[in-house]
């Protein structure tokens, strides 16, 4: 994947249950796959996302976290949430945090009006043009 490209971070949350995730995850990829969504690789400890406390993700890191590139596309953004809702809504335990730099939403199969507007808002930002890295060129 370019370092260019929008990169969504993927991530199955289980409780703290290493197996059911890495099982979940790899059904999520596949059902992306499956819809035609955009691609999607495991993410590698060097790529992933620092964990909830601060440090690189592991082993664990390359089969409980999925990076989707150019998710962040109109419409493609619009679809992968719905893709994942869709997902989400065969077990009403399941939820995917999605990950975009320094913002996330968390996604579930039955969201309320609140997760709704939140997924809206996320969209929204996503489709806004992104600032170049390091100021003006």
């Amino acid at each position: 994947m370019s370092q260019e490209q929008p990169l969504w971070r993927l991530e199955v949350l289980a409780d703290g249950d290493t197996l059911r995730q890495e099982r979940l995850t790899r059904d999520l990829q596949d059902a992306l796959h499956r819809a035609g969504a955009a691609e999607t690789t495991f993410l590698t400890a060097e790529e992933g996302a620092p964990t909830h406390d601060g440090r690189k993700g592991g082993v664990v890191s390359e089969i409980t976290a999925l990076g989707v590139a150019a998710a962040a596309v109109r419409p493609a953004s619009r679809v992968l949430i719905e893709l994942i809702k869709e997902w989400c809504a065969k077990d009403r335990h399941r939820k995917v945090e999605i990950t975009e730099g320094d913002r996330s939403i968390t996604v579930t199969g039955r969201p309320d009006d609140a997760q709704e507007r939140i997924i809206r808002a996320f969209l929204d930002h996503a489709d806004e043009p992104a600032a170049p890295e390091g100021g003006q060129e």
